[in-house]
């Protein structure tokens, strides 16, 4: 077996997203393209081993006991989405893999409701990948301390958390004990895990929101300026209620808040913090839900940028009694493992997308709340900026 061990070894946001383009934009095709942030370099044949575990995922299907699972679970997913995942196969062929002066580049282009579901399991073949090839190993020791240290921290201080960590794990192992150990120590203030397997594995509670993706392809498909309200409009339409945290940074959050109407407010329960001060976040957020006069106290934000638990501490006190707040820790749990080694800054992102086969690609950017979180070409991210009076 590979690297990736289930059909269901990756977020919750990817089976969500995968259906919203199902019903809605069934024809559609994206691209999403791999980014090293740090720009780093990988060993030589780095590309042929992401290939090989490609070819790996696509022995992969969906057991009997996971589909009951999901049927369970993820009530929000109908019979026929689950049909679709029972049939499905990852097919490699949908990706292109290479190395260019030991950068690593990474395509995967083909019909969204099926590419979407290569960026988790990508991101997390080439840290895993990455890290038994450089010839680094976790002290396990160590690994153990800290998490349970860090659980126990979070029980007292009552921090909500979830496990947001799949993308950057140190390894399927090593994701797979941090779970293991948040359970049996944080109690109740551990509420779940965004990874689906490992729900499944450990029976928690699977969470997630929807990510930037869907609000890109908005944005290319319907303008920059209707992006938040249009993909806002047609998660409703999908979900009904369900599922109802948003994103906020995919154009940064100060046009997202223009966007966010009154409908919006009432019926999503959280805003997504993902970029930028959280504080300031917290403040612009209470504002805006009293220029709504909807009352802060009976809606939550959910925190997950680059978190660990003093900061999701502070955090939290600081939203004490104005707005709830829950959290999405991710690296800070599953990639903590001693001997010097840090998490890996990788993200695959929609860059393209269009409607049907036959039209032309239209470019997705992201314009996040800090400057070095931005993707797309120069060009576009120039044009968005300057549609949307950020400029």
């Amino acid at each position: 077996m590979g690297i990736i061990k289930s059909i269901l070894d990756t977020d919750l946001y990817k089976f969500t997203t995968s259906y919203a383009y199902a019903k809605l934009f069934p024809r559609a095709f994206g691209e999403f393209e791999f980014v090293d942030r740090s720009n780093g370099d990988y060993p030589d044949g780095f590309d042929k081993l992401v290939i090989d575990e490609l070819h790996n995922m696509s022995q992969l299907y969906l057991s009997k006991d996971e589909e009951e699972f999901v049927r369970k679970k993820l009530p929000y997913l109908p019979p026929i989405y689950l049909d679709f995942l029972k049939g499905f196969k990852f097919d490699p062929s949908e990706v292109r893999v290479s190395l260019d002066n030991n950068k690593l580049k990474i395509k995967a282009s083909g019909l969204l409701y099926r590419i979407t579901l290569w960026e988790t399991p990508i991101l997390a073949t080439v840290s895993e990948l990455y890290y038994r090839e450089t010839g680094q190993t976790p002290d396990l020791q160590y690994l153990e301390e800290v998490a349970i240290e860090k659980a126990n921290k979070m029980k007292d201080n009552d921090i909500v958390f979830s496990l947001f960590g799949m993308r950057r794990r140190f390894s399927f192992d090593v994701e797979d004990r941090i779970t293991k150990l948040m359970k049996e120590h944080a109690g109740d203030s551990f509420f779940g895990t965004s990874n689906v397997y490992l729900a499944f594995k450990h029976n928690l509670n699977v969470s997630g929101t929807h990510p930037h993706e869907w609000v890109q392809f908005h944005g290319s498909i319907y303008g920059y300026k209707m992006a938040n309200f249009m993909a806002m409009e047609n998660w409703i339409n999908v979900y009904d209620g369900d599922l109802g945290t948003v994103l906020t940074d995919t154009y940064t959050t100060d046009v997202f808040l223009k966007n966010f109407s009154k409908k919006h407010a009432a019926l999503f329960t959280s805003l997504r913090q993902d970029s930028g001060d959280a504080l300031v976040f917290v403040d612009k957020a209470i504002r805006r839900y009293e220029e709504l006069r909807i009352n802060p106290k009976y809606k939550y934000i959910v925190f997950s940028d680059s978190l660990d638990v003093d900061k999701a501490t502070e955090i939290k006190n600081y939203c004490n009694n104005k707005i709830g707040a829950t959290f999405g820790i991710g690296t800070n749990l599953t990639n903590d493992v001693g001997n010097g080694i840090t998490g890996m800054n990788i993200v695959m992102k929609l860059f393209r997308c269009k409607m049907t086969e036959k039209e032309q690609w239209q470019e997705c950017v992201k314009l996040s709340d800090v400057t070095g979180k931005h993707t797309g070409t120069k060009k576009e991210i120039e044009l968005a900026q300057e549609t949307l009076g950020l400029k």
